[in-house]
């Protein structure tokens, strides 16, 4: 089966990622018309026909307006429904409300699982999505889903740009990202180090202990998310302060919401490493420490491996050219 019936459907926002995905496929973005009344409410259409053909509906959810993309992911999954398509498969690089996942205190939403009840009521027949804050998540739909890894894009960008094999220890920002840190240290024959966080209050971290040596190494911390960045900021004063030799940090969705890019220009980080799961290319422009890992390339295999039927494991443990 070839990438003809496959179709690619994006907003008119943040599009960029969209637009890798299908030159990487060597097809174009499906033709949409995407409209906000003047009351704000979204109107959308699709502008040649879906009948019968597998639809991929790739957005980038940020910052800002979380709840704005969501609505229009649900508006144009029901579209897609009543255009009579095949199937249709949300790729959500960054899936939205990913750390309400659980019920942490009396009367709180498990939100998590809230996204996951209004995508399949959409219509929404298979996700897919990265490097998800919990992994439990998967369980809250009752369709396939896809939890893609940044991992073997991260191993690559370490082994191009980063002398790793004598001077490099992989760092946990936290006791949670443990098993992340540990198993990336293991593909590149590392040392990791830990760092234990106590949060006075949700993104405010009131304290640090480093657990590990870094007495003169380039430590890498990595984590699967950076919004306000402070814990990044305050996790490099303290490796400085142990002996490090310099600090690089490697996330996988770059929310880099508030006052994150003052954070980072005003930090002792040496550079921000982000996937492009979340679209920063404005804050690229006010910040030289930030750089990018393409991901483009792990979503596009993985479309092209759903729609002809292949295995989708291959792409845990490998980068695709």
């Amino acid at each position: 089966m070839s990438t003809n019936s496959i179709k690619i459907i994006a907003g008119d926002v943040h599009r960029g990622l969209a637009e890798l995905v299908t030159k990487r496929l060597g097809i174009k973005l499906c033709d949409v018309e995407l409209k906000r009344d003047s009351n704000k409410e979204v109107s959308f259409s699709i502008s040649e026909s879906i009948r019968d053909e597998d639809i991929y509906i790739i957005v980038q959810i940020g910052s800002g307006v979380v709840n704005d993309r969501v609505l229009e992911l649900l508006i144009m999954i029901n579209a897609c429904k009543t255009a009579s398509a095949r199937r249709i498969t949300a790729v959500l690089p960054n899936f939205p409300y990913a750390r309400q996942d659980r019920k942490d205190k009396s009367r709180a939403p498990i939100t998590a699982k809230l996204m996951a009840d209004m995508l399949t009521t959409a219509g929404c027949d298979h996700v897919i999505t990265m490097d998800l804050h919990a992994s439990q998540i998967q369980g809250f739909f009752d369709v396939p889903v896809d939890n893609l890894y940044a991992e073997p894009s991260v191993v690559q960008y370490i082994k191009e740009n980063l002398n790793y094999k004598e001077d490099c220890i992989i760092i946990s920002p936290d006791a949670g990202g443990a098993k992340r840190a540990a198993g990336l240290a293991d593909r590149l024959d590392l040392n990791f180090a830990l760092i234990h966080k106590e949060r006075a209050r949700a993104n405010e971290v009131s304290r640090m202990v480093l657990v590990g040596d870094v007495t003169d190494k380039i430590c890498i911390i990595v984590d699967d998310m950076a919004d306000t960045c402070g814990t990044l900021a305050k996790a490099a004063e303290i490796l400085l302060e142990n002996g490090a030799k310099s600090v690089i940090a490697i996330v996988t969705h770059g929310i880099l919401s508030g006052n994150a890019i003052t954070n980072i220009n005003n930090s002792k980080l040496d550079r921000v490493v982000c996937t492009n799961t979340v679209p920063f290319e404005e804050k690229l422009k006010k910040c030289s420490k930030l750089d990018t890992i393409d991901i483009s390339g792990v979503l596009a295999e993985s479309i092209r491996r759903l729609h002809n039927g292949e295995s989708i494991s291959y792409l845990f443990r490998n980068s695709p050219l």
